[in-house]
């Protein structure tokens, strides 16, 4: 045990730590969710649900996935195994909710690529819509019929999962951190630009009057306040692994706490900042149009694929704008795809006792030929739509909600987790934290579920056939929590670790070795 723990891959550094986790955070939903959650929820209203729901369930649910991965030293699977052999299956659930999740995740960076150099020609025309779902994915009309492969889809999407796959090879400090420790700032730069134009367009001002403008009615609907902690929930990378995964390669005396709250706020500000450049934009289409920017608000693939083309075509120097918006979509989305293929790489090193390039080449292989038979075809869209809304609504947020009551109410490591974290942190977490994690935080999961559970019975979500939903969409969601159960019961060759121990501390806390 002393020698895995030895051998186990360590960040260089406390920087390159909070770049990663910043940079896994920050991803698409960042820029084309945000914006429009906060618009049609109050506006500037929204705020106020938003931070509690930051303080009370983001925060308290990040520091428990820190705490758990640096103190357990594993992935999820590994690191649950710790606290109890059959939180195992938690632990394997959600590596499964990262394979979906990385397979659709990835056909979006390949589209942002594509639309990167149809920017500079405006390829899209007079008609972006038509042009997304006809000229260029070739949509079919017959959801789950597959009749054609799009090869102007495949050829990026093998390209995204090379740069992917490469950087994972190298490791966690000379692949993952590095990448981050360039992109982060980089992203970061390209959205000032992006903001900077933003302002100075005819109509800015109306766009933020209607972002911003509160709404303070909203504050007594319930559904703000589940949009607010949704919101949280999906942008801050809990409730999957991720955290977990990371921060397993954490030394043994890093400040938890205090790199929680850093990563949590400079996700939020990125979030404003995207809201700021968003609908500023949006505010200069509405003023072009002549309708209020009501209409012409979008979230998701009609915001970056329709909406935003059809802004670059009509302002000035809209090439460069194009081209700098979507190549930010592409570094935020890539930065989050490393952090979610990561954990499913770490499940099988750990458990298998896999080297680097062989885990990365196997494992990550395999999610990569996925998703390119999956999403490169006239069905892909479809199938994407489907497996986001029900791997989000009913495979991230159950697995949460199972994480957190399994911590909390069934094993209570909480007093003991508090401690682990406290003794290296230097803000000290006291009662909230455990009250946080044990009545908000779950309350709040479940009331999200319910919710959910009640639209999604009153109509098909998307307009979709019962029978497509089924096995498209309810099998994928309920499939990831059958694969976790059964990995949870396979007789791996490396043992995880004793029940309820973490791993004891050999003091090879700064070395770092690259498995190959």
């Amino acid at each position: 045990m002393a020698q895995q723990e030895a051998g186990r891959q360590q960040w260089g550094s406390r920087l390159g730590f909070l770049m990663s986790a910043i940079g896994s955070a920050i991803g698409l939903g960042n820029i084309w969710r945000f914006p429009a959650v906060t618009y049609e929820n109050g506006g500037g209203a929204f705020i106020v649900p938003y931070l509690c729901a930051l303080l009370t369930a983001g925060i308290p649910l990040l520091i428990l996935e820190y705490t758990i991965g640096r103190r357990h030293r594993a992935s999820p699977p590994g690191a649950l195994r710790r606290l109890r052999r059959p939180a195992e299956a938690i632990g394997w659930w959600q590596v499964a909710i990262c394979f979906v999740i990385a397979a659709y995740y990835a056909a979006i960076l390949a589209w942002a690529v594509r639309y990167t150099g149809f920017s500079v020609t405006k390829a899209w025309g007079d008609d972006p819509e038509g042009f997304l779902f006809g000229e260029f994915l070739h949509t079919t009309d017959d959801p789950g019929h597959i009749s054609e492969f799009v090869p102007g889809v495949a050829w990026p999407l093998i390209a995204v999962w090379v740069v992917v796959l490469v950087i994972l090879a190298l490791g966690v400090r000379r692949g993952i951190e590095k990448a981050n420790m360039v992109f982060i700032p980089l992203l970061v730069v390209f959205f000032l630009i992006l903001v900077v134009r933003a302002l100075t367009l005819d109509g800015a001002g109306t766009g933020l009057q209607g972002l911003f403008q509160p709404d303070w009615g909203a504050l007594s609907d319930g559904g703000v306040w589940v949009a607010a902690y949704g919101q949280i929930f999906f942008s801050l990378s809990v409730g999957f692994g991720i955290m977990i995964t990371y921060s397993s390669y954490l030394g043994r005396r890093s400040d938890l706490t205090g790199s929680a709250l850093v990563a949590a706020f400079a996700n939020s500000s990125f979030e404003i900042l995207a809201g700021v450049a968003v609908f500023a934009t949006l505010g200069f289409m509405a003023v072009q149009s002549g309708v209020g920017v009501g209409e012409v608000t979008d979230s998701g693939v009609g915001l970056a694929f329709v909406a935003f083309p059809q802004i670059i075509s009509e302002m000035p120097m809209g090439a460069l704008f194009g081209v700098l918006f979507f190549v930010s979509l592409v570094i935020a989305g890539l930065t989050s795809l490393i952090s979610i293929v990561q954990v499913i790489v770490a499940a099988f090193e750990d458990r298998t006792g896999m080297r680097r390039v062989p885990a990365v080449l196997s494992v990550g292989g395999a999610v990569a030929v996925v998703s390119v038979l999956l999403f490169s075809n006239d069905s892909g869209l479809h199938f994407l739509d489907v497996a986001d809304h029900f791997i989000n609504q009913y495979g991230i947020v159950l697995a949460g909600l199972a994480l957190v009551i399994t911590v909390s109410w069934v094993l209570r490591r909480l007093p003991v987790l508090q401690a682990d974290a406290d003794a290296t942190s230097a803000v000290g977490l006291g009662v909230w934290w455990r009250l946080c994690l044990g009545i908000v935080t779950p309350l709040v999961l479940t009331w999200m579920m319910v919710d959910s559970l009640t639209g999604e019975f009153d109509e098909n979500y998307g307009g979709y056939s019962s029978s497509f939903l089924l096995w498209s969409g309810w099998a994928v969601a309920a499939g990831a929590l059958v694969v976790g159960v059964l990995l949870s019961l396979v007789r791996w060759r490396h043992d995880a670790g004793t029940d309820g121990e973490p791993v004891p501390a050999t003091g090879a806390t700064t070395v770092e070795t690259e498995e190959r």
